[in-house]
């Protein structure tokens, strides 16, 4: 007579649901894995390329190639300094696209590694955003290079604010990558969807027209056009890098309908909104990180 064993019943060991407050203390122990992620991430994007971080130039540079030629030869729309005025919002701009468009496929993409060893996965997304960081620092060199060359003046006055923008954008950037990337384990289609509305996000930020095309419509499509988060930190470089208000002050009415270019709020106004974005992006945040938490537990079945 045979006998068999009987069966055994397979057990998973979960790990203890964290709080919200006890994810950003494991985000911060794991800081240093955090730093080599980042490495990673930039020796894979040019591993076997001849110029590496010289193709993060490129972007940029074609973009202001492009639409110098659109807007300022073809179109005439009249913006003094266009260039300066463009790559100004193009580089946080940059960052955000290219930050957000990586974190929220990083889980995917890593899912060898989500399902051998544990360790907070937000690191993932978050080292995706430190790529993008480096390269808008890089960027960053292309333009001060410019304005230096042509001599042109900054608002060192709003430098201060310039740099809350920059961390307000990366706090919103952080938690939008986080929230996405937790459902796209689960919906595929989400990384597809967002190439589509980064698209139109682009074009409902102020960064190749000025903000006040928009500022003298109605109040509430003001308010409207305002709820965007991008268009605070746009506004906050434009006006620290690009510091100019006006256009041509000889009277002549451009095709704009007004000389204005950037608002005359003065650092109150600027950097009201830029805070409220701020304090807006630290809320997301935690629901961010709340959501992906109820949802990381079937990330290795998923994958």
């Amino acid at each position: 007579m045979v006998q068999t064993r009987p069966a055994v019943a397979q057990t998973r060991v979960l790990r203890a649901r964290r709080s919200v407050f006890g994810r950003v203390r494991d985000i911060w122990t794991y800081r240093e894995l955090l730093v080599r992620l980042v490495r990673k991430e930039l020796k894979v994007k040019y591993k076997n390329s001849s110029l590496g971080f010289l193709w993060s130039l490129v972007n940029p540079l074609l973009y202001l190639l492009v639409y110098t030629l659109a807007f300022q030869v073809i179109l005439q729309a009249g913006i003094p300094q266009f260039p300066i005025f463009l790559l100004s919002a193009l580089l946080v701009w940059n960052l955000f696209g290219t930050g957000l468009g990586a974190g929220v496929t990083s889980i995917v993409v890593n899912a060898g590694l989500v399902k051998k060893v544990w360790f907070p996965r937000e690191i993932l997304v978050l080292a995706a955003i430190g790529a993008a960081l480096v390269h808008f620092f890089l960027q960053a060199g292309v333009l001060l290079v410019f304005m230096a060359a042509v001599q042109h003046r900054v608002a060192f006055a709003y430098f201060p604010l310039m740099f809350l923008a920059l961390v307000v954008v990366l706090v919103f950037t952080a938690a939008v990558a986080i929230l996405l990337s937790a459902i796209n384990v689960y919906l595929r289609d989400t990384q597809h969807f967002l190439e589509l509305a980064l698209l139109a996000w682009f074009w409902i930020t102020p960064i190749v027209y000025p903000f006040m095309l928009m500022g003298k419509r109605a109040k509430w499509q003001v308010a409207l056009y305002m709820c965007n988060p991008l268009t605070a930190v746009v506004l906050a470089f434009q006006r620290a890098l690009y510091a100019r208000l006006d256009g041509p002050t000889t009277g002549k009415i451009t095709r704009y309908g007004t000389s204005a270019i950037l608002p005359h709020w003065g650092m109150a106004g600027y950097g009201g909104y830029v805070l409220a974005v701020g304090v807006f992006s630290v809320a997301l945040l935690f629901v961010a990180l709340y959501v992906f938490g109820r949802l990381e537990s079937n990330f290795a079945e998923e994958l």
